[in-house]
């Protein structure tokens, strides 16, 4: 049956994590924390596991709050070897016990446990008289508390030689099959102290067959950044990133590292849109640089608390209906008819009639549909659901109701959804939905308990006739279920894997992001077609060259050629109107180029212009009733 996973449940949960689309978020330093509440460099911060549990335990905690979706335990050098500088070696094996039982503590059910193991602060051999056996029993000794009592993962960090990592990852596989984060440390050169590039670094783990290959400590995000954007070119692992809060200064004495929360957050943010997949913070960095980090990623990849997972085939409830057979537009899109919608966005007040208007303007121009957007820009407007009862009720055309994850927990979104069944809404168009910092109240709360790809998940659910809990509520919803698409995402790779994921997850049709570039959007085409479902393409006539610039720089995953940049340029200077008309030929030019290779198109009405959208299909209407499969 359909239900739930929570973060630290079990080993697998972590493997099927890594291959979402989301960032995990690790915590920060330890040691730094232990530092500023007294604990100086003169004390084993390990053997505070014993001797102090609750300093440990309130830092758990701390970066919990914060957001971590992983908490590291404290045992970095709870080894033999460097226990014994303290004459803690008796006491190993209670040391690493008793991290992991803090950790757990800290976590309940609401993150993993990542047993973290570093250097061994000696040479091995080639370069040093530790043989590579003997550092192996080391982290094996190590590790082995950790394991029996029940880690999710490991963390080998801060290495500064591919040989020892090595030698710490062949320890671990002899013990567990743990995931493993390998994370080793470069320099300003990008390099680490033996001298090793990333492309070595990136080959050697490759070889090692790591589930996650990253790095830590030594620099800040800066130079990370750098080394992310390369080491992502040289694997085809999962990345992971904890950088400094910027190189240490000495103050008084005292080293200070001197990244902000706010610096890193904003660096945070570029390492996800870079590849990051695993991100958190090393020395100098505390709950409020983990808190700020979290805030920047989280409209990026939703982090999802909790995840909805597949159902058990001997609980799939009732069939769907078929496709033609729940909607107009469905009927449309089974029958390969070409389909035709204008996206026209809510009003801002109480009164619709101006609106709807509009709408019934775009019925008599034999348009087939009115999208209607959830929040765009997170602007404050009428609500979608309302606004699409209204067109449908008072209008007769179809809507397409956009509905995101922003606003709403699981329960409202499962509550909306089955009142939108019931009021005869089925045309859904499923996204994320726009951060509220991109709106006017900036401050406002997100809730994004799932993202696009989970609430595909639960529409085709609720197609089934199954609640969140997979338990069946009486007659399956009718929905369509439609999803985003960005031909022009600055990761193609990576929105290609939410396409898929979103395909499994049962979307029946896409809907573009504004196309300006048909070149682009015909290579997007020609690695989906495979899937088999409806491209509807979308088009946006630009009213002026300022408008023209905004789409290409301001609007994420839409790329304006140079080319139309200066037609509106051109045209702009002629004149306000002449702008206009040349946005709306270009427009044309567009859906002409396109006809043949997509589904259909969605018409944007810039600045409520719907007499612009209109015009594009002029001309194309009759001839939309042509069957393009």
């Amino acid at each position: 049956m359909w239900g739930f996973f929570l973060f630290g449940e079990n080993v697998q949960d972590f493997l099927k994590a890594l291959s979402d689309s989301t960032a995990y978020l690790f915590d920060g330093a330890m040691g730094s924390m232990l530092y500023s509440r007294g604990f100086y460099i003169n004390r084993c911060w390990e053997e505070l596991n014993l001797r102090e549990p609750q300093a440990v335990l309130d830092i758990h905690r701390e970066y919990l709050a914060a957001g971590s979706d992983i908490l590291e335990t404290n045992t970095f050098g709870a080894n033999r070897l460097k226990l014994s500088e303290f004459g803690a070696v008796e006491q190993l094996e209670e040391i690493n016990r008793r991290a992991v039982a803090l950790a757990r503590t800290a976590a309940g059910d609401e993150a993993w446990i990542a047993g973290a193991i570093g250097p061994l602060g000696v040479r091995i051999e080639p370069y040093g008289p530790t043989g590579v056996d003997e550092a192996e029993e080391i982290f094996r000794e190590q590790l082995n508390p950790m394991v029996s009592e029940g880690i999710d993962l490991v963390v080998l960090e801060t290495f500064g030689s591919i040989d020892e990592l090595a030698a710490a990852i062949t320890a671990v596989r002899s013990v567990s099959s743990l995931p493993i984060v390998a994370q080793m440390t470069i320099g300003p050169d990008m390099r680490t102290a033996y001298g090793h590039t990333l492309r070595q670094i990136a080959a050697a783990l490759e070889q090692l067959q790591v589930d996650v290959i990253g790095l830590n400590c030594s620099v800040g995000p800066d130079l990370m950044l750098d080394a992310v954007e390369e080491l992502a070119g040289l694997t085809s692992r999962r990345i992971s990133c904890q950088p400094n809060a910027g190189f240490p200064r000495e103050v008084h004495g005292r080293k200070i590292y001197m990244a902000s929360p706010d610096y890193m957050g904003k660096y945070a943010k570029r390492l996800v849109q870079k590849g990051v997949k695993l991100l958190g913070g090393c020395c100098g960095t505390t709950p409020d640089h983990i808190r700020i980090m979290a805030e920047a990623v989280r409209p990026l990849t939703p982090r999802r608390r909790p995840v909805i997972v597949e159902p058990a085939e001997e609980n799939g409830g009732l069939d769907p209906l078929p496709l033609a057979e729940r909607s107009a537009w469905g009927e449309r899109l089974a029958q390969g008819e070409f389909v035709t919608t204008i996206e026209i966005v809510p009003p801002k007040g109480t009164d619709p009639d101006r609106l709807l208007e509009k709408v019934a303007a775009i019925r008599d121009a034999g348009v087939h549909a009115v999208n209607v957007p959830d929040g765009p820009r997170a602007q404050n407007r009428m609500g979608a659901l309302a606004t699409a009862v209204l067109i449908q009720q008072r209008t007769g055309i179809e809507a397409v109701l956009h509905y995101c994850c922003r606003d709403r927990n699981l329960l409202g979104m499962h509550s909306d959804l089955l009142g939108a069944a019931g009021l005869g809404l089925n045309n859904l168009l499923l996204i994320t939905g726009d951060p509220p910092k991109m709106g006017p109240y900036p401050d406002a709360t997100a809730v994004f308990d799932i993202d696009a790809i989970g609430l595909t998940n639960m529409v085709s659910l609720m197609n089934r006739g199954l609640d969140l809990a997979g338990n069946p509520f009486g007659d399956r919803s009718r929905f369509v279920i439609g999803v985003g698409v960005n031909p022009g995402h600055v990761d193609l790779d990576y929105e290609l894997r939410r396409f898929d994921w979103k395909v499994k997850a049962g979307a029946e049709y896409a809907i573009t992001q504004p196309v300006f570039d048909v070149e682009q959007l015909e290579c997007f085409l020609g690695k989906v077609e495979h899937y088999g479902i409806p491209i509807v393409a979308g088009i946006w006539p630009l009213l002026s060259y300022r408008n023209a610039m905004f789409m290409n720089n301001e609007v994420p995953g839409v790329s304006v050629p140079e080319e139309t940049i200066d037609r509106m340029r051109r045209a702009s200077e002629a004149g306000k109107e002449h702008g206009v008309r040349e946005g709306v030929a270009i427009a044309r030019e567009i859906l002409t180029a396109v006809r043949q290779r997509v589904a259909g198109v969605q018409v944007s009405a810039p600045l409520g212009r719907v007499d612009l959208a209109i015009e594009v299909f002029e001309g194309l209407v009759e001839s939309s009733q042509t069957k393009i499969r």
